[in-house]
C-alpha cells in the first residue's frame, strides 16, 4: 500500500509536466506555451480565440515540424544557400522584436501627437485655398475657341467641360476639381490660379505639360485644416517612424563600422 501511494504522488507531481505538451512528433515536443504564442500571434492580427482555432494551430504546428523534420533529416538545413535565407530570416525578426520593442518602451504619447500637430497646423495659417474648373484640351487654338465660346455665352464652361475636356476625372463632372490648394497643381497651373480673382475665366488657355487648360476659379478661402481627431492616427504613425529613424541612426552611429 505505501508502494502504491507514493507512485500515486509520483503521478500526481509528473502529469501536469505532462499536461503542458500538447502533441509529440517523433519524440519531439509542442508545447502548450508554444501554442498559446502561435494563437496570440493570431489574435494580434485579428483572429477569435476558438477552440476550433486552436485545434487549427496545432494541427499547423504538427505540420510544421513534420517538414522540419524531414527537411533536416535530408540535411536541407546544412545547405548554403538554405543557412543563409535561415540568417537572414533571424536578422529580419531580430530587428522587428527590436524596434517594437523600442515603441513599447518610448511610446508615441498624446502630448507629442498634440504638439506635432499644433505644428504642422502653424505652418498652414497663411494657406489658401481655390474651387476650381478647367477643360483641358491638347491644342491651343482649340482652348482658344473654347474660351471664345464660354465668354459669348455659345456654350457654359460646364458643359463645354463635360463634352470637350480630355480630362477624364473632372469632365465629367463639368471640370470641377473641388476645393484644394494651388501647391496641388503642376506650377503653370498653380500661377495661373494664384493670380485670378474669384469668379475669374482665364484670358488665354495655360499650357503644361497635359496640354492646354481653361481656368475658372470659382471661390477662394483660408485653408481647412483638419481636426486633431481626423489625423491622429497619421500624425502618430509618422512620429513612430521617426522616432525609429532616429534610433537606428543611433545605434548606427555608436556601432564600430571599419
Amino acid at each position: 500500500m505505501k508502494r502504491l501511494a507514493v507512485f500515486a504522488a509520483a503521478c500526481t507531481i509528473a502529469f501536469p509536466i505532462y499536461a503542458q505538451n500538447v502533441a509529440t512528433v517523433n519524440g519531439k515536443a509542442i508545447s502548450q506555451a508554444n501554442l498559446d504564442q502561435f494563437v496570440s500571434l493570431l489574435i494580434s492580427q485579428g483572429a477569435q480565440d476558438t477552440a476550433e482555432l486552436r485545434a487549427q494551430v496545432k494541427q499547423e504546428m504538427i505540420n510544421r515540424m513534420v517538414a522540419v523534420q524531414a527537411a533536416e533529416k535530408a540535411g536541407l538545413d546544412k545547405l548554403t544557400d538554405v543557412k543563409q535565407e535561415l540568417e537572414l530570416a533571424r536578422q529580419g525578426i531580430l530587428v522587428r522584436a527590436l524596434m517594437a520593442d523600442f515603441l513599447k518602451k518610448n511610446p508615441v504619447t498624446e502630448a507629442k501627437i498634440k504638439a506635432e500637430y499644433d505644428t504642422i497646423k502653424q505652418t498652414q495659417i497663411d494657406t489658401k485655398e481655390y474651387k476650381v474648373r478647367h477643360i483641358l484640351v491638347k491644342e491651343e487654338k482649340a482652348a482658344k475657341d473654347l474660351i471664345a465660346a464660354i465668354k459669348s455665352k455659345k456654350t457654359t464652361f460646364e458643359a463645354a467641360a463635360k463634352k470637350d475636356s480630355i480630362d477624364p476625372g473632372s469632365g465629367k463632372n463639368g471640370g470641377d476639381l473641388g476645393w484644394a490648394p494651388s501647391t496641388n497643381y503642376v506650377p503653370e497651373f498653380a500661377t495661373a490660379v494664384e493670380g485670378m480673382k474669384k469668379g475669374e475665366l482665364s484670358a488665354a488657355p495655360v499650357q503644361s505639360q497635359f496640354g492646354w487648360h481653361i481656368i475658372q476659379v470659382e471661390d477662394s478661402r483660408a485653408a481647412q485644416f483638419p481636426a486633431l481627431e481626423e489625423v491622429k492616427t497619421q500624425i502618430e504613425e509618422m512620429l513612430r517612424q521617426q522616432q525609429l529613424a532616429q534610433y537606428q541612426e543611433g545605434l548606427i552611429k555608436a556601432a564600430t563600422i571599419k
